[in-house]
């Protein structure tokens, strides 16, 4: 007990000599040892690195989840050593939704089975974003989080050590200064010579720290490759999904777009003018002349020169992708569907559909 006494005293007093000397280095009354240039280097180097790490770490945190409630609650979960549950992600639920409703409106109809196809999709690109977010956290987050909770934190540590054997370093320098008596003298240059040893030992495992920085670049480097391929990945499988549904969604019949657009142009040619019965003034509708003329040519099993109305991707190899305002040969095959015909562009040809085309006299 009586020993614990002493320690306890040794240290007060320890402390107080450092906040005296803390005080009057702020006040301008006592002279303060200052670091090596390349110590400040390294040192400024190191609160440069925590400062960048911390907001690219967070930064990132909001990008890999933007909402933050669930951010706290992955929090909470990981201090508490515990798995989060599993939840679906926006575009899973999305595709949830879409898969359900199309099974609703029917798998047979047109607009049911696009319904199924695109809430298929989604769910694709909800499985690749999960796969995203894990491997972000593993190989980027992870190792920026690891530097700050371990490698700075013992940098911080022996910075702080640093600081107060310079404080004891520079207070016994002080009390040198003070001393008259030569018994007190030689006491007092003893003291700055301990100090001073001291504080060299903790200047060099600082330094020794903070020139880790460097590799810590290195090893952050490489997690930023790590970031970017994943990045790459998932835009990449995105893109190909949506390539991929965009293909199917071409095949379908777009009949109700175009009696939706006809019905539009009807509505305007008889507000246009209220006192004209429509019956008698507006001429046949053009859909039916188109139709007509379709029809007519899978009657004659001949060939007709067509205009291509919009660009349109093949979705497998029957059929023959087409560009905007070209001119190509088509013609019916029996047993082909009323919605499709046979197109030739020089030595190629395949299926091609009618809601594409305009025919040529």
């Amino acid at each position: 007990m009586d020993f614990n006494v002493k320690r306890l005293a040794a240290d007060a007093g320890t402390f107080l000599s450092r906040a005296v000397q803390f005080t009057e280095e702020k006040l301008g009354q006592a002279e303060k040892t200052e670091l090596d240039a390349h110590l400040e280097n390294l040192l400024a180097k190191a609160e440069c690195t925590r400062h960048w790490t911390e907001k690219i770490m967070k930064q990132t945190e909001i990008l890999l989840q933007p909402n933050p409630n669930v951010r706290i609650e992955e929090f909470l979960y990981e201090k508490l050593e515990k798995k989060a549950p599993t939840r679906m992600n926006n575009n899973e639920q999305l595709g949830e939704y879409m898969i359900d409703s199309g099974n609703e409106f029917g798998p047979g109809t047109a607009y049911g089975n696009a319904l199924t196809k695109c809430g298929e999709t989604q769910k694709q690109i909800g499985i690749a974003e999960r796969e995203f977010i894990q491997s972000s956290a593993i190989n980027f987050l992870t190792p920026f989080r690891n530097f700050l909770e371990g490698d700075f934190k013992t940098i911080s540590k022996e910075r702080k050590l640093l600081q107060n054997k310079r404080l004891d370093l520079d207070a016994a320098k002080t009390r040198l200064k003070k001393a008259r008596a030569a018994e007190a003298r030689a006491a007092a240059e003893q003291e700055v010579r301990i100090a001073q040893s001291e504080f060299d030992r903790q200047g060099e495992i600082t330094r020794l720290l903070l020139e880790g920085i460097g590799s810590t670049h290195a090893h952050h480097l490489r997690c930023l490759n790590d970031f970017v391929e994943a990045q790459t990945t998932y835009y990449a499988q995105c893109y190909q999904y949506m390539v991929d549904l965009q293909k199917q969604l071409g095949s379908f019949p777009t009949t109700l777009t175009s009696n939706n657009n006809q019905n539009s142009s009807s509505s305007a040619q008889s507000t246009s003018d209220p006192s004209i019965p429509v019956s008698s003034s507006l001429p046949t509708p053009a859909n039916s002349i188109v139709t007509s003329g379709f029809s007519e040519l899978r009657a004659s099993c001949g060939t007709r020169k067509a205009r291509v109305l919009y660009d349109y991707d093949a979705a497998d190899s029957s059929e023959l992708s087409l560009l905007a305002d070209e001119v190509i040969i088509v013609y019916s095959v029996p047993g082909m569907d009323t919605d499709w015909l046979m197109g030739e562009r020089g030595t190629q040809k395949g299926r091609v559909p009618i809601t594409y085309l305009e025919l040529l006299n």
